[in-house]
């Protein structure tokens, strides 16, 4: 290499490394071994971890065949690295190869999908699926097992009392096979699967339980059904491709294959990994030659080259996922012994103001939290203690962006319609003062969302503010319903419900013009085949009747499984739209594969559209949550990740944060507490005991115990969410 160029690349990397502050730095001067990073929000983590992987490629001089790999948790965030390590990568002159950006999933999937033979995942002929507790997977599961388990299934009809009244039996019969056993169901195999726990390995820990129910039995019983549903009808789901990934892993040789082609391991989003993610990140990030200890989730392997970066207090996820604060906690404590442990407490986001309303909410909840500890053991603080730190004088991005207003401004109004006049009138003056902001409102639920949507409608009418309302059915996916919908109406075009319903989609998707669609799906036969006695079609009702018209046609000239391709282009998706539709085609393709009919086609996309949570394709940016004047509402869960100039949190009370425990009246004939929180308690304690490798026998609390834990750590991880919640902001929080 000409001196001349090694000169320039190194006073290059002495810039990246200048542009970092504290604790960033510590990582771009990583030198090997396995280190934690614990970041408070805004702290620049991915732009850290950017610079640190561009110097790891120029230092080692990285290549195809020995790579980085940087791993992430979702499509938009991997994108958004990548991005920029590329960028430092070319300002650097270097060659683009030295690095591979992976999702944890998108990772296991290459793993087990080049070695079929190992994994026993065949892709080719496997149906990804995402039940939920209404999927006909889990319901059959429900069914089976209720035949095969008379004993217990009449130990919960009986519950804490039962008279034997016949019409009480049938309502518990109704409760049990439609609510109780279908959520334990879920809850169980979500949260053993995801952790690596077979059926057998759940049965196992019934010795170790001794409730009235058997909970843990019944659990294991409902695993082990729809495992054996799922390989029955040739299903898999996510935690099936991190299985697979390690079982091929477990092949010796092929294990030192992939290590011998990994350099290191960098991690983001540390603290939303379960210890099933986080051991398959071990594995390859050990060095071939070294030591592998790799059970042992909790303990330090000198041969281990793995940076993970997270923030404890943004565990948001541990409600539906596995992931809990305690294991990169745990891994943040066993670096610091060895003095690998790097903390980035400045941060750039927010104004000094905001930093200092969300560093109070996180001492006050942690001591609460200490109050209640004293009077029951075990209880896990909230909140890692980490304050947040403007940044100091002499580095990047100083100063923190000046407050607007007050920077905080809490309020205390009559009801909810007080709270969305005063938003409004908020929102109004804001962007009157400055017109190239953003704000956000961050709420707790989908349903406040759909509620201010339309209460604040006529901003962007009167005002030109436009409001943008991130709904649920936007995050698991609009396509499949609005081509459900079209499919049904080509099945059966006679029928007034599915013909507006289709007319529907149509002008949501602006093809056909607004009209009063009522009157054209009252009688579908003279809207769509008009007869020379009835009165001549105005304009906008011929534009919508030929578009119709086009789709029944397309029925007849189509094969049915080019339906749904044909659908798509017909409502003129784009981009990634066009990329989900293409997915759903397919996935529908896999799973009437043999018995391929429109009525097949229709029965599956029925079922995906009721019971899974289907993922569309996502873009590779979120610009479009923080455009320019414009107002988004967004759950709290969605918002992570995202800031904006200004940040409404509405509908603070304590029956949504931190909430309390409750048990619906349809199930209180159990008990006091809910099947599914009880064994999802206990699998969480024989994990945790099993994570940090204790010797002592364990332990599992009795139901009421166990539901009181459970609450406590829901309690906990709600006030985390009002944390992230908090920090979304830069130059207000209106609370």
């Amino acid at each position: 290499m000409p001196i001349e160029y090694q000169l320039r690349q190194d006073e290059i990397l002495q810039e990246l490394r200048s542009s970092l502050r504290p604790g960033q730095q510590e990582l771009a001067d990583w030198q090997g071994g396995a280190m934690a990073v614990s970041a408070v929000p805004g702290a620049g983590k991915s732009t850290g971890m950017a610079v640190a992987a561009a110097m790891a490629v120029a230092k080692y001089q990285l290549h195809p065949r020995k790579q980085l790999v940087v791993v992430t948790f979702t499509r938009s965030a991997a994108a958004s690295i990548k991005a920029k390590i590329r960028e430092n990568l070319r300002n650097l002159s270097l060659h683009q190869g030295g690095f591979i950006v992976h999702t944890l999933h998108g990772l296991a999937l290459q793993i087990a999908s080049r070695h079929p033979e190992l994994s026993g995942l065949h892709l080719d002929t496997s149906t990804l699926v995402t039940p939920n507790q209404s999927h006909r997977l889990i319901r059959n599961a429900v069914e089976k097992w209720i035949v095969a388990n008379e004993i217990r299934y009449q130990r919960l009809l009986e519950g804490s009392n039962f008279d034997g009244e016949e019409t009480e039996r049938l309502r518990r019969q109704s409760v049990l096979r439609t609510e109780v056993l279908p959520n334990l169901a879920n809850t169980v195999i979500r949260e053993a699967k995801s952790s690596g726990w077979s059926p057998d390995k759940l049965w196992s820990l019934t010795e170790y339980s001794n409730d009235h129910y058997q909970i843990l039995a019944i659990a294991a019983g409902l695993y082990e059904q729809y495992q054996t549903l799922m390989r029955s009808r040739n299903f898999i789901d996510y935690d099936d491709m991190i299985l697979g990934a390690l079982q091929v892993l477990e092949n010796q040789a092929v294990r030192h294959l992939w290590q011998s082609q990994v350099f290191a391991v960098f991690e983001d989003e540390a603290q939303d990994s379960s210890p099933l993610q986080e051991k398959l990140l071990r594995i390859l990030a050990v060095t071939p030659t070294g030591k592998e200890d790799l059970d042992n989730g909790s303990k330090i392997i000198p041969s281990l080259n793995l940076i993970r970066v997270g923030d404890p207090n943004q565990a948001i996820n541990s409600t539906f996922t596995p992931a809990d604060p305690l294991y990169f906690n745990l891994f943040c404590g066993n670096c610091d012994a060895q003095g690998n442990l790097a903390e980035m407490q400045q941060a750039g986001r927010s104004s000094p103001t905001i930093i200092n309303a969300a560093n109070f909410v996180l001492h006050w909840v942690n001591q609460q939290s200490r109050e209640v500890g004293k009077k029951s053991k075990d209880i896990q603080q909230p909140f890692r203690e980490q304050s947040i730190l403007p940044v100091a004088p002499g580095y990047p991005q100083y100063p923190n962006p000046e407050a607007m207003g007050r920077g905080l401004e809490i309020y205390t109004p009559e009801d909810i319609y007080a709270t969305v006049e005063l938003i409004s009138k908020r929102v109004i003056k804001l962007f009157e003062n400055t017109p190239d902001a953003n704000a956000a409102i961050l709420v707790r639920e989908n349903r406040q969302g759909r509620f201010l949507s339309e209460a604040l409608a006529n901003l962007e009418t009167e005002h030109q503010i436009k409001v943008y309302e991130v709904g649920e059915i936007e995050r698991h996916s609009h396509i499949p319903a609005e081509i459900l919908k079209l499919l049904q109406f080509i099945d059966r075009p006679h029928s007034p419900d599915y013909l507006k319903a289709a007319l529907e989609v149509l002008e949501k998707r602006q093809l056909i013009s607004p009209q009063d669609l009522n009157a054209l799906a009252t009688y579908p036969e003279q809207f769509l085949y008009p007869n020379p006695l009835d009165p001549p079609q105005k304009e906008k009702v011929q534009e919508a009747r030929n578009l119709c018209c086009q789709l029944l046609r397309a029925r007849l000239e189509l094969p049915h499984y080019q339906i749904i391709p044909f659908l798509g282009m017909a409502l003129k998706y784009t981009g990634s739209e066009l990329a989900t539709v293409q997915k759903l085609s397919e996935r529908i393709a896999q799973q009437t594969v043999g018995a391929s009919s429109p009525k097949a086609t229709l029965e599956a996309l029925q079922e995906i559209v009721s019971f899974e949570r289907f993922e569309g394709v996502e873009e590779e940016n979120d610009d479009q949550y923080t455009r320019k004047k414009q107002l988004t509402i967004i759950t709290m869960h969605k918002a992570k990740g995202l800031d904006w100039d200004y940040v409404f949190l509405p509908f603070l009370h304590q029956d949504l944060i931190p909430g309390q425990p409750w048990v619906p009246n349809a199930g209180k004939f159990l008990g006091d507490f809910t099947l599914a929180e009880v064994a999802r308690a206990n699998i969480r304690c024989a994990l945790h005991q099993e994570y940090q490798d204790e010797d002592e026998n364990l332990e599992l609390p009795l139901p009421l115990p166990a539901w009181q834990q459970a609450n406590q750590l829901k309690q906990a991880e709600e006030f985390r969410l009002l944390y992230v919640a908090m920090t979304r902001a830069k130059r207000l929080l209106w609370m």
